[in-house]
């Protein structure tokens, strides 16, 4: 493989960070997870399953933009909607009637949601859901489980807490997934000082039978509220998100990621009695209300309402699986790899062997993939648009891919294949 084939996107990299950290404003898109030398940096379209980066290689991408999208890049009725409104306006000095449109369409579908109001992005919505807390139980601190975002309340309580006051960082208290036990000893160490139980309802693992049901009870024993972190199991497990899955409805939700397939929307949503404590915090942004993104959601959302949109994403997702552990299977690599998570979230779970660094595994596989057209992180994120032709185009990859790569653990060759230092994680956020 020659490096030549991202040569275009080493070159505008080296451009991009003059002018920006990184030379992108996202983490997760930037060289902290792509590899300089085996990875491309910039993608210049897109279109239904496929990504084209400006080096002209195709893709078909597994990231989908971070689990944002859900029916394929440029889905001719979503953009037939955008479009509509568009030549109407894309924000005005009072709001629109999409604002209330989209909110009543959402309540329909979500159990916890009784009022809705909306930010742009993920980290709007979970630090508005937390502010909302405090100001509706009157107390300070949080009990968290899973990633949050990137605002002060929760990154502080990870290792790029860095510009984080220590006073912050004090409010916050990590518990672990299907442990209830963790959660029980906050609640006994801070008594009556915890406002709210945050969490993803589900990321690599499963609930344990009736573990969110024991969260939302030990909350409310004392004294909390449940916040679902659902921005991206939200439309994404079901229509009603990880909720309406597990049969648990939480006092709050926070929404995004796929609810506009890829336009910048966010959402808290919950009961009426602790939502209209909005009226008097301060939650509040001149693009709350943009046209464009809304128009986007009322199309997804009337999607998800006339089809079983989430059933299509399982079952592609399943296939995928399905067709991936038997090249797992195949290749004997089964304690190296294995897939973890909801079939429309599927995560791979890597382990060291004969003391190989992890890090130099992931990378060549990275490496290969990439080279091979498929775009991929950590996780299968699938979409709607992936055809069968593109499942065969997945699955076939793996196979060469972890056939290449078990004889080069087999001939303990690994490193020397490997064209890129190999990663080095940002930090752990799940």
């Amino acid at each position: 493989m020659s490096v030549s084939r991202y040569e275009e996107s080493e070159r505008f990299l080296i451009r991009a960070e003059k002018s920006i950290p990184l030379g992108s404003q996202t983490f997760s898109k930037s060289r902290t997870q792509y590899p300089i030398g085996i990875s491309p940096f910039f993608i210049d379209k897109a279109k239904g399953s496929y990504v084209w980066d400006v080096d002209g290689n195709r893709y078909v991408d597994l990231v989908n933009s971070l689990a944002c999208i859900t029916f394929g890049y440029s889905d001719p009725r979503i953009i037939r909607d955008v479009k509509y409104q568009l030549k109407k306006g894309t924000i005005f000095s009072l709001p629109g009637t999409l604002e209330a449109e989209v909110a009543e369409l959402i309540i329909g579908m979500v159990p916890s949601a009784e009022m809705v109001r909306f930010g742009k992005n993920g980290s709007d919505a979970t630090s508005a859901a937390v502010r909302l807390a405090r100001a509706y139980t009157g107390r300070d601190e949080i009990a968290y489980c899973g990633y949050h975002g990137w605002q002060d309340w929760f990154i502080g309580a990870t290792t790029r807490n860095k510009g984080v006051p220590t006073a912050v960082i004090e409010l916050i208290h990590s518990f672990e997934f299907n442990n209830l036990d963790s959660l029980k000893r906050i609640f006994a160490n801070k008594p009556k000082k915890i406002a709210a139980v945050i969490m993803e309802p589900m990321a690599s693992v499963y609930p344990e039978p009736d573990f969110l049901q024991e969260v939302k009870k030990l909350a409310h024993d004392n004294g909390a509220l449940l916040i679902f972190d659902e921005t991206i199991t939200g439309f994404r497990f079901a229509k009603g998100g990880a909720q309406e899955e597990f049969g648990v409805t939480p006092d709050l939700t926070t929404l995004g990621k796929g609810m506009a397939n890829g336009f910048p929307l966010s959402a808290v949503v919950g009961k009426k009695e602790i939502m209209m404590e909005m009226e008097n915090i301060f939650f509040s942004g001149t693009f709350g209300g943009e046209l464009l993104s809304l128009a986007a959601a009322k199309s997804v959302l009337k999607m998800h309402q006339e089809g079983d949109i989430t059933g299509k994403l399982a079952k592609i997702g399943t296939n995928i699986q399905t067709g991936v552990e038997k090249c797992i299977e195949a290749t004997n690599l089964n304690q190296v790899l294995r897939l973890e998570g909801h079939p429309t979230w599927k995560f791979l779970k890597w382990d060291s062997i004969n003391g190989l660094d992890v890090n130099v595994i992931k990378t060549f596989f990275m490496q290969e993939m990439l080279s091979k057209g498929v775009l991929i992180l950590g996780t299968h994120n699938v979409s709607c648009s992936i055809r069968k032709k593109h499942i065969a185009k997945v699955v076939n990859t793996y196979s060469e891919v972890l056939g290449e790569l078990a004889l080069g653990l087999k001939n303990n060759k690994l490193e020397e294949l490997l064209i890129a230092k190999p990663l080095k994680p940002l930090f752990s956020i799940r």
